[in-house]
């Protein structure tokens, strides 16, 4: 197998994912923190990459949004098990519940802290983008947008505060519903032309439910470091199922 690397960042959901897919399947690669290689990204941009998690090889890549996209780039087995889309949905209520829950908690003081350096990220926007993931979803198959890190990959705005982003998050939470409840179609087996290929609705359903579950562990782990007390927790009931990666920023 021709040597491959993984560029990736901390904190970063999918980035952690991938990492551990190709160690769990046994396949060597070299790792590229882009937050602390300053000519990492423009090696990438060179390529005509303008996101990460990626892998590459030679002048060949993959986006890593896709363990299936990976597994044909690197030629080994794997087979994505989804649940069914009505659970899915089920969980990410639950999940994106429990990050508002948490987020309430979380004094307007701190959102400048950086939970996981050197990437310079914020309590702020990991809280923020907990929520833009459904923003994203909702344009990617209502609107057709393609490249939905415009909307995901951009940090919360600079003085936005804990009352700002739980209306940001009250606002996602009643549109996902509200697509939700007025779906025709609930086999999600809809295909949708994204940035990184095309891909069912249902696995980016699934993509967007354990990405939004994902990040809202990061706040919670932040929170608990912090000694912030939040009520509500992701249960093992509730990410069961889920492609959750076992690490939390790296």
């Amino acid at each position: 197998m021709e040597a491959i690397t993984v560029y990736w960042t901390t904190g970063c959901s999918s980035c952690v994912r991938v990492k551990e897919f190709l160690t769990g399947k046994g396949v060597p690669f070299e790792s590229v923190n882009v937050a602390t290689d300053p000519v990492a990204m423009k090696y990438l941009a060179s390529l005509g990459i303008r996101s990460i998690p990626v892998v590459v090889r030679d002048q060949e890549y993959t986006f890593a949004q896709s363990l299936d996209d990976v597994a044909r780039f690197v030629g080994i087995d794997h087979a994505a098990d989804y649940l069914a889309p009505e659970v899915l949905m089920a969980r990410w209520k639950q999940i994106l519940e429990i990050a508002t829950h948490a987020i309430s908690r979380i004094p307007d003081s701190m959102l400048g802290e950086m939970p996981a350096p050197p990437r310079p990220r914020t309590i702020r926007d990991v809280a923020y983008h907990i929520f833009q993931v459904p923003d994203a979803f909702l344009q990617v198959v209502i609107e057709g947008l393609e490249d939905w890190t415009v909307v995901a990959n951009v940090d919360a705005p600079p003085n936005i505060d804990v009352a700002g982003i739980l209306a940001y998050a009250e606002d996602k939470k009643a549109r996902v519903a509200q697509w939700w409840d007025t779906l025709a179609d609930r086999s999600c087996t809809r295909p949708l032309k994204m940035f990184y290929g095309e891909h069912s609705l249902h696995s980016f359903l699934e993509r967007s439910v354990w990405h939004s579950a994902q990040h809202t562990r990061q706040v919670l782990w932040w929170c608990q470091k912090n000694g912030i007390p939040v009520e509500k927790e992701l249960t093992k009931e509730i990410l069961q199922g889920l492609p959750i990666p076992q690490g939390l920023w790296e």
